[in-house]
């Protein structure tokens, strides 16, 4: 699964910046919006006020006898260059007011009154279209009021209110976006977090125990569907299960009478190497049958509960296959330097798994050498033997069900396999070292 999770996108991750990315276009376009609405409503000059506001700042003041003028700077004579149908009042808050530009009739009236207005729109007067605003500007000579007009439509309004207004949604996504791309994820991977617990119980179903299924409370109901045809192929896989396991069984059981039939006509035939010949392979036969019981009988309940002495259970092994060992032509030995190795297991299920890797010494060893079995106190079983050894290319693949590393070898090809599955069901590893002078199969409990 870690394979898939780092090569696929992650639902959590695109689903968080995405709906982070759709909540800040959304209040960028809200913003963009208001700011679109503010200029409908507020006065055309909105984007040149700024230009005109600075350039009386910096231009007005007092000459020498205290009267209001207005000194033609860079930043002046280019404004009015640039708009020629500007007008403006510069009034100070005593009445005073200096003027330039062409005023339309009907506002020179109020020239001599901007000092008393402190802000204002002025349009829609009839036989009028000229648009006139009033604002206050700080200068050196202190708070004026301008009243200007005759640069309706020039500039960007739009920018020029969001120049205006950015303190306030500078702040607001100084705040909220952060907000955003922390709340979201959050919620985000609470909304996810049971399909996760479903990823991983799914991950820990074990095809041995059946019955494990998928829990459907608080699945999103669009994976809910998913959940439930999972739950059903495992229905049916177990199903097909336990059908093929329930004839391997049957299969193994009626080879059991044939079997001791052959054994017993067998035994009535005269001595001689025919008849040694037929005995070898009945008992290739019946042990083939019996591996086959053993490797599905494996997959049922078993109490691994009861004390094992792993000392007890290597010395029982050396003991009943030493006859064979010794008949095969092979030395076989047990070393041990503790009297007991308690574990928590199965003693009959542990003695089969041990005898199963010594029987494998025995089968492939060619009759020569020393089979030695030894228990350590760290839990370690070892069964060395002193035989060609395993290709390095099948030294994963011997535990597979049914495989040889040659097509010609005695066995069935369980024998390994039982083993792994035995010691695995205790909670143990089998592993393997083999070189051209023998081979090591150690199990660690």
């Amino acid at each position: 699964m870690s394979a898939y999770r780092s090569t696929n996108p992650s639902l959590w991750w695109r689903l968080s910046w995405r709906l982070s990315l759709v909540i800040s276009i959304v209040i960028g376009a809200a913003i963009i919006g208001l700011s679109m609405y503010g200029t409908m409503v507020m006065s055309p000059n909105i984007a040149m006020e700024s230009e005109v506001k600075n350039a009386v700042a910096e231009s007005i003041r007092r000459n020498g006898r205290g009267q209001l003028e207005l000194e033609e700077t860079v930043s002046l004579r280019t404004l009015m260059e640039e708009n020629s149908r500007l007008w403006f009042v510069a009034a100070t808050p005593d009445g005073e007011f200096i003027s330039l530009g062409a005023i339309p009739p009907p506002y020179a009236a109020i020239a001599p009154m901007t000092y008393l207005i402190r802000a204002a729109d002025i349009r829609g007067a009839d036989g009028i279209k000229e648009i006139a605003s009033i604002d206050d500007v700080s200068t050196t000579l202190g708070e004026v009021r301008v009243f200007f007009g005759g640069i309706a439509g020039k500039g960007s309004p739009l920018l020029a209110l969001l120049g205006r207004a950015y303190p306030i949604y500078v702040s607001l996504l100084a705040m909220a976006l952060p907000a955003i791309f922390t709340a979201v994820p959050i919620i985000v991977g609470g909304g996810l977090a049971k399909i996760k617990d479903v990823a991983e119980r799914a991950a820990q179903i074990d095809p041995h125990r059946h019955g494990s299924r998928l829990p459907v409370e608080g699945i999103p109901g669009e994976v809910t569907p998913l959940v439930i045809a999972f739950n059903e192929a495992l229905e049916r896989l177990e199903t097909e299960f336990k059908k093929r396991q329930r004839f391997l069984i049957d299969a193994a059981h009626e080879l059991r009478t044939p079997i001791a039939i052959m054994q017993t006509r067998i035994d009535g035939m005269s001595d001689g190497l025919e008849r040694t010949r037929m005995l070898q392979d009945v008992a290739r036969l019946a042990d083939t049958a019996e591996q086959l019981l053993d490797f599905e009988r494996n997959d049922q309940a078993v109490d691994l509960e009861e004390e094992v002495d792993l000392v007890t259970v290597a010395r029982t092994v050396v003991a009943d296959f030493a006859p064979l060992a010794i008949a095969a032509g092979y030395e076989i030995s047990f070393h041990s330097r503790l009297d007991a190795l308690p574990r928590k297991g199965n003693t009959i299920a542990l003695t089969r798994a041990i005898g199963n890797l010594v029987r494998n010494a025995i089968d492939h060893c060619n009759g020569r050498g020393t089979i030695e079995v030894s228990v350590i106190a760290s839990g370690e079983i070892t069964v060395t033997d002193e035989g060609p050894g395993i290709p390095i290319e099948h030294q994963e693949l011997v535990f597979q069900p049914f495989y040889r590393v040659t097509p010609r070898s005695q066995g069935a090809g369980l024998g390994l396999t039982l083993a792994k599955q035995i010691v695995t069901n205790h909670g143990g590893q089998v592993s393997i070292q083999s070189r051209s002078g023998g081979t090591r199969v150690t199990v660690t409990l």
